[in-house]
C-alpha cells in the first residue's frame, strides 16, 4: 500500500506535468504548422514517457524506504522485549548467586600402601578346633565346647588355665607389599543468607579391585561396615553421606550463637589438618578422642566480647551412636534389651589470638565427651569366621552354645546385645605457629571406663567380656594418651616436613575408628607410634603428593576395642589371640591429592 506521503508526491508531479503539456501545446499551436506541431507533440510525449518512468522508479524507492522503516521499528520492538527478558533472567541468576548458590568442591586421593606386620600372634588350630568339637559330658577335658552350657565353658577354661593347658599363640609375619586405595569426596556448601547456611559431603572409599563393601572379620570392629565408619574406611564404591547439616546463627546481647543439626562434621578434627594439608581444622571434635561419623546437634556461644578473652567460646554437642528400636530385634518390644547409645560433649577454646610478638600464634582448646551405657558393638555387616548361637535344645532350662564354621562365607548382620558400661574422655590441646612457617602441637588426653554388665553376645559372653574387662569381672579403669607433632614449611619450594608421635596406656580407649588408616586408628594405639611425612606441592594446595611412614610398637592387645581386658604383649596366650594380636608394624604410604 502507498503511504500518504507517496500519494502526495505523485499528485504534485502529475499536476506539474499537465501544466507543462498545456503551455507547450498552446505555444506550438500559435507558431507552427500542423507538421511541426505533430513532431513537437511526439517529442513531448517521449519526454512525458521518460518522466513517468522516473516517477515510477521514485515511487518504488519510496515504498522500499517505507518498508525498511517499518522493519526497523519492529526489530527495535523485538530487541526491547529481548532486553527485558534478559534483564529478568539475569536478575533471577543474580538472586540465586547471592542467596541460593551451592558451591561444589572435589577431592580425589589415590594412595599406595605397603604394610609389614612383625610378630603377629594368633590362636593355634588346636585351640580354635575346640569350638567345633562336641562337648563330652563324661569327660569334659577330652571333648570340646560345641553344645556346652555357659557354666561348662567357663569351667573348661578355668581347668585349662589351672592345668597349664592353654596353648601358646602362634607367631607369624604378615606382609602386604602393595595395596592401593582411592578416596573420592564431593563437598557442598550453600550460604542462603547472613544467618543460614548448609554444608554437606558425600564420599566413597575403596580398595582397588574390591567393591564388595563387606569385609571378612579378622580384626574385630575395624572389619564391620557400620554407621560410624562407612565413608572413612574402605567400603567399596558406594557413595555415602559423610556430612550433611545446617547452621543457623544469630546474636543475643552481643553474644553470637549458632545452632546446627544433621550429620556432624565429626571426623578429621584438630590437629589432623597439618598432616592432611588442610588450611583449617577438618572437623569439630578433637581427633585425639573423637573421630567418628555420627548424627546429632550442637549449640555454640562466642564469649570473647563477654569475657574479654580472645577466641573464648563454648559449644555443647549431642550425638547418636545407636538407635535400638529401628531395624533391630528390639524394634517392636516395649522394653528392648539394649537402650539407645547417646554421646554428649563440650568443646571450647580457652585462648586463641596473636601474642604481643607477631612471630607467634597460640591456641588452647579442650574437648570433654561422655557416653553413658555404651553398647558391646554397633549395627553393621561383616563376614564372621564362625557363627555362635545359643539354644536350649534339651529343654532343661539352660541354654547350650553352638559354634558353626562359616565355610560359605555368609554375611552376618550384627547388632549390640548389651549396654556394657559408661565411658568418658577429656583432651586438652595447645597449638603454636612460629614465624608463619613452623607449627607445633601437643595434646594430652584422659579416658575412664566403668564396666556394668557382661556382654550377652554368645561369643563375648562365653569369654566373660565387658567394657575393658574379661572373665566376668566388672571393673573401672583409667587410661591416658599423649599426641604431639611439628610441621615446617619451606614456602619458596612448596614443601612441608612433618613428624608426629603418640602414646597410649594399657586402658586407653577412644572413639577414633573413622581415622583414615587401613589397620585401625593410630591414635587408639596402646603403645607407641612415630610418623614422619613429607608434602610437596605441585600446584599450590590444589594438587600435591604426600609420602610418609608409621612405625607401631604395641604394648598391649585390643587397641581401639572396648571389649576385653588388655593383655601385655609379652603375656599373650592362644586364648588372647582368638583375634590376631600385633606387636610391631610398619606402614608406608604415597598419595597424590587433587583438591579444589
Amino acid at each position: 500500500m502507498r503511504s500518504v506521503f507517496t500519494r502526495r508526491c505523485l499528485g504534485k508531479w502529475n499536476l506539474a506535468a499537465l501544466l507543462i503539456v498545456l503551455v507547450c501545446s498552446q505555444g506550438l499551436a500559435a507558431r507552427a504548422d500542423s507538421k511541426d506541431l505533430e513532431q513537437q507533440t511526439q517529442a513531448i510525449q517521449q519526454q512525458l514517457q521518460q518522466m513517468q518512468e522516473q516517477m515510477q522508479k521514485l515511487q518504488n524507492k519510496l515504498e522500499q524506504t517505507q518498508q525498511k522503516l517499518e522493519e526497523a521499528k519492529k526489530e527495535q520492538e523485538w530487541n526491547a522485549d529481548d532486553i527485558d527478558n534478559l534483564d529478568d533472567r539475569v536478575a533471577v541468576a543474580e538472586k540465586h548467586t547471592a542467596a541460593d548458590k551451592v558451591e561444589l568442591g572435589l577431592e580425589l586421593e589415590p594412595r599406595l600402601w605397603s604394610i609389614q606386620m612383625d610378630q603377629v600372634y594368633r590362636a593355634p588350630s588346636s585351640l580354635t578346633g575346640l569350638f567345633f568339637t562336641p562337648y563330652n559330658n563324661a569327660n569334659p577335658m577330652a571333648g570340646g565346647l560345641d553344645g556346652a552350657t555357659l557354666p561348662q565353658i567357663q569351667q573348661m577354661f578355668q581347668g585349662m588355665q589351672a592345668a597349664g593347658m592353654v596353648p601358646s599363640a602362634e607367631e607369624i609375619d604378615v606382609d602386604n607389599d602393595a595395596i592401593r586405595t582411592l578416596k573420592f569426596r564431593l563437598r557442598m556448601d550453600a550460604e542462603v543468607n547472613d544467618n543460614l547456611r548448609f554444608a554437606g559431603r558425600l564420599a566413597a572409599y575403596k580398595v582397588w579391585g574390591d567393591s564388595a563393601g563387606i569385609n571378612f572379620n579378622s580384626s574385630g570392629m575395624q572389619d564391620i561396615t557400620m554407621d560410624g565408619t562407612t565413608a572413612s574406611n574402605p567400603h567399596g564404591d558406594t557413595v555415602h553421606l559423610e556430612r550433611g547439616y545446617f547452621v543457623y546463627n544469630n546474636e543475643f546481647k552481643d553474644i553470637p550463637w549458632y545452632i546446627s543439626v544433621g550429620r556432624r562434621p565429626s571426623t578429621e578434627g584438630h590437629p589432623l589438618q597439618y598432616k592432611k594439608n588442610y588450611p583449617y581444622s577438618g572437623g569439630s571434635p578433637s581427633a585425639h578422642i573423637i573421630n567418628w561419623q555420627f548424627d546429632g546437634a550442637s549449640l555454640h556461644f562466642g564469649l570473647e566480647e563477654l569475657t574479654g578473652i580472645p577466641g573464648f567460646d563454648l559449644k555443647f554437642c549431642y550425638g547418636s551412636g545407636f538407635e535400638s528400636q529401628y531395624g533391630t530385634t528390639g524394634a517392636f518390644l516395649d522394653e528392648p534389651n539394649v537402650d539407645d547409645v547417646d554421646l554428649f560433649g563440650v568443646i571450647g577454646t580457652l585462648y586463641e589470638n596473636y601474642l604481643p610478638s607477631s612471630d607467634l600464634d597460640l591456641s588452647i582448646g579442650y574437648n570433654y565427651a561422655y557416653a553413658p551405657n555404651i553398647s558391646d558393638g554397633f549395627t553393621g555387616l561383616t563376614v564372621m569366621p564362625f557363627i555362635v548361637s545359643k539354644q536350649d535344645t534339651n529343654q532343661d532350662g539352660v541354654a547350650e552354645y553352638y559354634f558353626d564354621q562359616n565355610l560359605g562365607m555368609y554375611t552376618s548382620r550384627v547388632e549390640p546385645t548389651t549396654n556394657i558400661g559408661d565411658w568418658q574422655a577429656l583432651s586438652v590441646g595447645v597449638t603454636g605457629n612460629f614465624w608463619g612457617t613452623l607449627d607445633v602441637y601437643l595434646s594430652g588426653a584422659w579416658s575412664h571406663t566403668k564396666a556394668e554388665k557382661v556382654s550377652q553376645n554368645p561369643l563375648y559372653e562365653a569369654l566373660g567380656m565387658s567394657l575393658l574387662s574379661s572373665n566376668g569381672d566388672l571393673e573401672s579403669h583409667t587410661g591416658y594418651s599423649f599426641f604431639g607433632g611439628i610441621r615446617y614449611a619451606l614456602e619458596d619450594y612448596g614443601a612441608k616436613f612433618g613428624l608426629e608421635y603418640n602414646y597410649g596406656s594399657k586402658y586407653w580407649f577412644n572413639f577414633t575408628g573413622a581415622e583414615d588408616n587401613l589397620i585401625g586408628s593410630k591414635l587408639a594405639t596402646r603403645g607407641h607410634v612415630i610418623e614422619p611425612y613429607y608434602i610437596q606441592s605441585i600446584s599450590g594446595d590444589n594438587f600435591f603428593f604426600r609420602i610418609g611412614a608409621q612405625f607401631y610398637k604395641f604394648n598391649y592387645s585390643g587397641s581401639g576395642n572396648p571389649l576385653g581386658e588388655p593383655v601385655d604383649i609379652d603375656d599373650v596366650t592362644g586364648m588372647d589371640a582368638l583375634f590376631p594380636v600385633v606387636e610391631d608394624m610398619q606402614q608406608y604410604y604415597l598419595s597424590v591429592v587433587y583438591r579444589f
